[in-house]
């Protein structure tokens, strides 16, 4: 596993519960971001190389007549103010942050190859937004390896809550059909790139069939905490969701993160 960033310092569980409808209980967690400016800047560069690496950012935009910043703004990042931007803007930092939970804090291995061929760069990317992989011993396959695929949505502006949990459950109700093509999507970018462990790793869960395994769904929202309401949440339902039973719960909430998503894309542009 890579070194954990700073930033992840930052996301607390609450100890706060919810309990919905159905007797599912949700954990409310709180990205509490600060304004320390090392902890920001290596975040904005670990934020960017999500999109494009920084040793082939020059190569990437010769021929374009951009400086670093132009590139990243006019061909990698969402647009700040015309839509569908800001709420691109607001759905990628959402599923980049839950894969550092997933990765940092759950303890699992997850490729971070979703936004770095991303071609529309005011469109969400399509497949599973994110698949963990955890094995029980390095070098050996066990069926009690675990998969996890989680669906992430995201609400930080607005007057009144929406019912963001529910919709990141009924998303990952149509994880069954996404999985095989996320699954090959980050197979081929791993043999583009040679790196064959990583190619070999992926494969191990292609078929659970011959080569059985565990699989954990997960569905998350993030809210603003002016957002946020805790009744919108209790009136959730996973009763119909095909692997309930594997089903996590979260919410992350935090103080004005629209705001904080602008500032780490300004970041991100400008410190390249």
């Amino acid at each position: 596993m890579r070194e954990k960033p700073e930033h992840i310092k930052w996301l607390v569980d609450t100890g706060e519960r919810i309990t919905t409808v159905d007797g599912k209980v949700v954990a409310i967690w709180e990205f509490q971001h600060q304004k320390d400016e090392r902890t920001l800047s290596g975040w904005a560069k670990y934020f960017r190389n999500h999109y494009c690496l920084d040793d082939q950012i020059d190569e990437l935009r010769n021929g374009t007549g951009y400086s670093r910043a132009d590139y990243l703004l006019n061909i990698k990042f969402p647009d700040e103010k015309d839509a569908p931007g800001p709420s691109i803007r607001a759905g990628d930092f959402g599923e980049i942050l839950v894969a550092d939970y997933v990765e940092f804090v759950l303890d699992f291995w997850v490729p971070r190859t979703r936004y770095i061929d991303k071609a529309v760069r005011n469109e969400s990317t399509k497949g599973s937004d994110i698949i963990g992989f955890h094995f029980l011993h390095d070098g050996e396959f066990s069926p009690q390896d675990v998969l996890a695929i989680f669906e992430v949505k995201a609400q930080f502006s607005g007057s009144m809550a929406n019912p963001r949990l529910q919709d990141a459950i009924d998303g990952s109700k149509k994880d069954q059909i996404r999985k095989s093509e996320t699954l090959n999507a980050m197979k081929q970018r791993f043999l583009d790139i040679k790196d064959f462990p990583a190619k070999k790793r992926i494969e191990r869960f292609q078929s659970d069939e011959d080569n059985p395994y565990q699989e954990i769904s997960g569905a998350v929202a993030l809210f603003s905490i002016q957002q946020f309401d805790p009744e919108v949440i209790h009136v959730t339902s996973s009763a119909d969701h095909p692997n309930n039973t594997n089903l996590v719960l979260l919410v992350i909430r935090g103080d004005c993160l629209m705001e904080l998503v602008h500032e780490l894309y300004r970041r991100a542009t400008h410190e390249a």
